[in-house]
C-alpha cells in the first residue's frame, strides 16, 4: 500500500546565518490510509510545523513532500490551495469557527469551497452535524456551545469535503476530559471506518493512548524509539 504523504530528507529553517533556527532536520515519514499517527514531543520540538508542512500550509526548505503520489514540494503559491482543498482536512486548537455564522451556517461554508451550495449543502450539512450528534444546535451560534461542541463542528466543516487525509493540532487541548475523548473517538472512526490517515500533534496522554503509531519528535528530528530489554539481551 504506497503512503499517502511520504516526507523524505525534510528540513525547514527560519532565518539565515547565525540567527537562523533550525525547526525541522532530515525529516523521514510515511503516513498511511486508515491509521491515527500521533505527533508529540515538547513545546518547541518541531510537531506543528511538521504537521504544517504536511498539510501544503507552510513549505519546507529542503526535502522531498509527496501527497496522494505527487510531489508538491516545488509547486507555487497559486497551486497550493488546490493541493490543501483536494487532500486535506484541518481541525485547529482555537477551532476557528466563524462567530457571526450558525454551526450549520459554518459547515456549509466548508461545503461551499467544494463546490456544494444550496440545499444539496443544507442537507450535506446536516448528515454531518447528526454524525457529530449536534442535529439539535444546528441554528446555533458558536458564542452558545461548549468546547467540545465547537470542536466537533470543527470536525464535521474539516469532514465536508471528505478528504483522505485529516490533520489536527491539538484538538483536545482545551476540552475536558469527557469533551476530549469524544473527539478522539471521532477523529479515531474516521481511520477505522472511513479509511483516512489521521495525523494529530498532541501533548495529551490520554489521545496518546489511541494511536496506531506514535511519533517523537525532539529538536527538530523524529527519535528513535527507546530499546527494549528482554532477558538480559537488547533489542
Amino acid at each position: 500500500m504506497s503512503p499517502l504523504i511520504e516526507l523524505r530528507n525534510v528540513a525547514k529553517t527560519y532565518g539565515a546565518g547565525t540567527s537562523a533556527v533550525h525547526a525541522l532536520d532530515a525529516i523521514n515519514l510515511d503516513v498511511y490510509a486508515g491509521e491515527v499517527l500521533m505527533l508529540v514531543g515538547p513545546s518547541g520540538s518541531g510537531k506543528t510545523t511538521l504537521l504544517s508542512i504536511m498539510g501544503a500550509i507552510l513549505k519546507a526548505s529542503f526535502g522531498s513532500i509527496r501527497v496522494a503520489g505527487r510531489e508538491i514540494t516545488h509547486l507555487g503559491e497559486s497551486a497550493l490551495p488546490d493541493v490543501r482543498l483536494r487532500n486535506f482536512g484541518f481541525i485547529f486548537q482555537g477551532f476557528n469557527l466563524f462567530p457571526a455564522l450558525t454551526t450549520r451556517e459554518n459547515v456549509e461554508l466548508a461545503l461551499d469551497l467544494h463546490g456544494i451550495r444550496r440545499s444539496k449543502a443544507t442537507r450535506r450539512a446536516t448528515e454531518l452535524l447528526e454524525q457529530m450528534g449536534l442535529a439539535a444546535k444546528a441554528n446555533s451560534y458558536p458564542a452558545d456551545l461548549s468546547g467540545g461542541q465547537k470542536q466537533r463542528i470543527a470536525i464535521a466543516r474539516a469532514l465536508a469535503g471528505d478528504p483522505p487525509i485529516v490533520l489536527a493540532d491539538e484538538p483536545t487541548a482545551s476540552l475536558d476530559s469527557a469533551s476530549g475523548a469524544a473527539v478522539v473517538d471521532l477523529l479515531c472512526g474516521q481511520a477505522q471506518r472511513r479509511h483516512k490517515a489521521v495525523v494529530i500533534v498532541t501533548h495529551d496522554p490520554r489521545v496518546q493512548a489511541r494511536a496506531d503509531r506514535i511519533i517523537r519528535i525532539a529538536d527538530g528530528r523524529i527519535q528513535p524509539e527507546p530499546a527494549t530489554i528482554l532477558e538480559g539481551v537488547v533489542a
